[in-house]
């Protein structure tokens, strides 16, 4: 009876332990076979992590090959925090070895645990003393991971060009900014394998990293340095507020250097509450009143509309000018008459009035625009500033008169280089270039595409204008520009700053030279202003044209350029008190103090300028000048030349030894009394 009982039980145990074991060969079916794929992508989050491998930024190098910004491995440090037994001992640690805040640390890390994240950064690319320390610790829970950081090696040197970058690396300035895309390349992904207790034994790269593209510039670091180095001299004993320079070959655009003041340190993170004013890429963004070197523009137009020549004899009226709602003086004296490249060598504000009269408010509207005035350059930096010039349209009654001496619009001092460079390189408006070539490593490098320049002078015109820029160096505003070994030719430039809100003139300037060297062949045209300058002390001549000197004598050594001058020249003279400030402007009497200040300030619109007669009224009857002709004495020793000038009655400045290689003014002008003719001779 007992046996009988026992046999349906062990059928109905064996029945269970079939469907048992079906059931499990079921699911273990399911598990390899149905559902493999999604298990298999769990257990690799478990295990495997896509990790990003950034890519290289590009290196940036000046035209010579050195390395103005690379970018170097560093680690960044980083917890799991879920791994650590006692949160107020590890930030304790971590705090006092990376310089961080203990409590803020700890904070953060038990936000993480309560959130059961087992991941949290705790400090970004961090020193290789730092790293030495915490791996020497050999704790578990600490890893690390390789970043880059990017380093400029030359610390302030280009800052503002180059420019700099954020915390993720991404350009925020500079050639860092605008050629980002080119810079910073593609990254790439590796899939790392970590063990049970999350330590990466194993990794596969799934997608390489495209690096960026090396860009070279074409700043030279040694003129760079230089100009630099001038400038910010110039700008502390001149107490500007600020100030840039710009070096450019004339020929081809190329910017040798391009500097602003204040400077910074790229390397240097800004802090809160720093300002951010020396970051400011002061030869691009900031536009000013230009003053007497936009006279050049006068001239040069002038030249090309109208009968005028070197030699035409221009009215200016003593000194004083009567225009529509104001009254224009001459800054420090007056004159009765000039020739037209007196006008321009001594800077004289009515003379240039009456210049931009004779041909015209249309003429020289469209002579700025030429000249790239009122857009932008297209340099490769960001933020660049187009200044600001009025259309035709909105000019008032003496618009024409405020531009034709440099008021009433306003530049960079990027825009003023590309304006003396067409004088420079005989009539042609060339595109400032600051890229030579861009290259991705095991690539062919590709050269920068030249912008094709476009004519707006006569070369005659051009030339013209060289030698009249040289009489400014040579007897006029810009004696402090002269260069030992070479020839030089610019314009000084000084405008008074207009406080819009007191609506009155300051007593603070913006202090120009631009300028160009050799004379027959320029190799370099440079640009420097100083901005906010004091006093007497900050005019054009005296605070720029000693900057332009010292720049141009170090880049023309640079370049290799041939001397064009004897060196045993007397040494350049600083500038006198002839250096004309452009009061006229503001209506300022020089003889009744600087309180007087024009009801008219720049840049106001006014009634439309008068036509037809009226308007050629301010200028009087011709004037016959009456003296000896200037003979040409180049060729001649300095016995024969002697002789020729005391048989014509003529005074004479002789400069150098020799035979005449230069004369001003030329052959054929009637030399006013009391004038001398200047000669230069050379072996």
């Amino acid at each position: 009876m007992l046996e009988s009982e026992s046999i349906p039980r062990l059928r109905w145990l064996t029945r269970l332990m079939l469907l048992w074991a079906a059931v499990i060969a079921g699911r273990l079916v399911f598990l390899q076979v149905f559902a493999h794929d999604e298990y298999k992508r769990l257990g690799q989050l478990q295990h495997e992590k896509q990790v990003e491998i950034p890519a290289p930024r590009g290196t940036i190098f000046d035209r010579g090959g050195q390395a103005l910004a690379k970018s170097i491995p560093v680690d960044s440090v980083c917890v799991n925090p879920l791994r650590i037994s006692d949160l107020g001992v590890a930030s304790g640690l971590l705090a006092g070895l990376l310089g961080l805040d203990g409590n803020q640390l700890l904070g953060k890390l038990r936000q993480s645990v309560d959130a059961q994240r087992g991941f949290m950064w705790v400090k970004r690319r961090i020193t290789p003393e730092e790293s030495n320390h915490l791996r020497n610790l050999k704790l578990e829970w600490i890893e690390f991971r390789q970043e880059s950081r990017r380093f400029y090696p030359n610390g302030q040197l280009a800052a503002h060009v180059i420019g700099s970058v954020d915390f993720s690396e991404k350009g925020n300035a500079g050639v860092e900014q605008s050629l980002n895309d080119d810079l910073e390349g593609r990254s790439g992904d590796a899939i790392v394998v970590s063990d049970v207790k999350q330590r990466a034994f194993a990794a596969e790269v799934a997608n390489e990293p495209q690096p960026g593209r090396d860009l070279v510039l074409t700043i030279d670091s040694r003129i760079q340095y230089v100009a630099e180095r001038e400038l910010a001299a110039a700008a502390e004993k001149s107490n500007a507020a600020t100030g840039a320079v710009v070096v450019m070959n004339p020929r081809n655009g190329e910017v040798l250097a391009l500097a602003s003041w204040p400077t910074f340190n790229p390397n240097d993170s800004p802090k809160p509450g720093d300002s951010l004013s020396s970051r400011n890429n002061v030869a691009v963004t900031t536009p000013y009143e230009p003053g007497s070197v936009f006279k050049v523009v006068t001239v040069s137009a002038a030249l090309e509309t109208t009968a005028l020549t070197p030699e035409s004899i221009i009215n200016c009226n003593n000194g004083t000018l009567h225009l529509p709602g104001r009254v224009v003086h001459e800054a420090h004296r007056g004159y009765g008459a000039l020739s037209v490249a007196d006008v321009l060598a001594k800077s004289s504000n009515i003379g240039a009035i009456q210049i931009a009269t004779r041909m015209g408010q249309a003429n020289l509207h469209e002579y700025v625009k030429r000249f790239g005035f009122g857009k932008e350059t297209g340099v490769f930096l960001p933020s660049e500033s187009p200044g600001l010039f009025k259309p035709l349209r909105k000019w008032g009654a003496t618009t024409y008169a405020s531009v034709a001496m440099g008021h009433e619009i306003s530049v960079t001092a990027v825009q003023l280089a590309q304006a003396c460079a067409v004088v420079a390189n005989g009539g042609l408006l060339v595109r400032p270039k600051l890229v030579l070539k861009r290259q991705r490593g095991g690539e062919r490098p590709e050269a920068e595409p030249d912008v094709p320049p476009r004519r707006i002078l006569k070369p005659q015109t051009a030339i013209t204008m060289r030698q009249l820029m040289e009489g400014v160096v040579l007897h006029g505003t810009g004696k402090a520009a002269r260069l030992r070994g070479y020839t030089s030719g610019g314009k000084t430039g000084t405008a008074q700053i207009y406080d819009f809100a007191g609506r009155a003139y300051t007593h603070k300037y913006n202090g120009s030279f631009m300028g160009f060297a050799p004379v027959n062949n320029p190799a370099i045209a440079i640009v420097v202003t100083l901005n906010g300058t004091n006093g007497t002390s900050g005019y054009g001549g005296a605070v720029a044209a000693p900057v332009f000197r010292e720049i141009a004598s170090a880049a023309l050594r640079f370049l290799d350029v041939p001397k064009d001058l004897p060196e045993d020249l007397p040494p350049p003279a600083d500038a006198g008190p002839d250096d004309t400030y452009d009061l006229s402007i503001a209506g300022l009497d020089p003889n009744e103090g600087p309180e007087l200040v024009s009801s008219v300030p720049p840049l106001v619109q006014g009634p439309p300028m008068l036509a037809g007669p009226d308007q050629r009224s301010i200028f009087s009857a011709p004037i016959q000048l009456v003296g000896p002709k200037v003979p040409s004495f180049t060729g001649m020793t300095m016995r024969d030349v002697m002789e020729e000038a005391t048989a014509r009655g003529m005074q004479i400045e002789m400069v150098g030894r020799g035979i005449a290689r230069a004369q001003f003014p030329t052959p054929g002008v009637i030399l006013p009394q009391g004038e001398k003719v200047r000669i230069v001779f050379g072996r």
